[in-house]
């Protein structure tokens, strides 16, 4: 069995899109949502994922879309885990490519040659210096999934998502320094039951995981500011800098140091 290794860098030719590339042998995401997409191919082993209420096996071949604000997991699907390359393109980028203000994927996953093939070149061409050839690549991988798998973003229907959303509001207030569970049922004006069934309903996840997510993204924006990571754990409301470590890569799957080394590389307009 081997070890887990990734690499994380920007895009070195279009803002808004980051790139990894990884071999996870023991490592298992935590629940949680990107606010930008998630474009993968498996290249090796196999990946057992839950997107939303869907749950499978992802093997060699496979390309998972993953739409931005959809709670998912990820964890090796066999002994000799998974490898992959994955695309996070912002909204903004999609949208340029797709011609609409709302992009969304209707599938999640696909195995498609042609797509796969695109994807691939694409994160292949941002590991070269030139910058053409490789924002060329990268609109043409997403104007053929695009093409395939394009479609409107679904209208949520009218729920009672009150309560969830004032919580929500709560949490992004006092990132750093939470009230109990108690103190938001009682703050909502409901049972500490209903909170986070009304929550889960609407966000995907339970109010602390949702928190701990929220951190992580903050955590990410202080990291691409240069911020370091010591104040970073601070600041979001994580206990110290080990257990920012441990939870962003969790969520991320590298750490907050070769997170950040991404914008070092970016500046420098190459690769590591």
């Amino acid at each position: 069995m081997g070890a887990d290794s990734a690499h994380y860098w920007g895009h070195p030719a279009v803002p808004g899109v980051d790139l990894m590339r990884a071999r996870f042998v023991r490592h298992r995401f935590a629940p949680h949502s990107h606010e930008v997409f998630a474009i993968g191919v498996l290249s090796a082993g196999a990946e057992d994922l839950r997107i939303g209420s869907e749950t499978g096996r992802v093997t060699a071949g496979g390309v998972v879309m993953i739409n931005p604000g959809v709670v998912h997991t990820g964890e090796p699907g066999g002994p000799d885990g998974w490898a992959y390359r994955v695309l996070y393109p912002d909204v903004g980028v999609v949208a340029e490519v797709a011609g609409s203000n709302a992009p969304w994927f209707t599938e999640s996953v696909v195995y498609d040659e042609v797509a796969a093939s695109a994807v691939l070149a694409a994160h292949v061409a941002a590991e070269s210096g030139d910058r053409l050839a490789s924002s060329s690549a990268l609109r043409h991988a997403l104007a053929v999934l695009w093409s395939g798998y394009g479609g409107r973003m679904p209208v949520a229907e009218p729920v009672e998502n009150r309560v969830a959303e004032v919580v929500r509001d709560v949490l992004h207030e006092r990132m750093a320094d939470p009230p109990s569970l108690g103190e938001l049922a009682e703050f909502a004006g409901v049972s500490q039951f209903g909170l986070v069934r009304a929550f889960r309903g609407r966000f995907g996840l339970p109010p602390h995981a949702y928190l701990t997510q929220q951190r992580i993204h903050a955590a990410r924006a202080l990291l691409d500011a240069g911020t370091p990571a010591a104040r970073v754990a601070a600041e979001v409301g994580f206990t110290d800098q080990a257990h920012l470590s441990r939870h962003f890569r969790r969520f991320v799957g590298v750490t907050p140091g070769r997170y950040q080394r991404k914008n070092v590389q970016e500046r420098r307009g190459g690769r590591s």
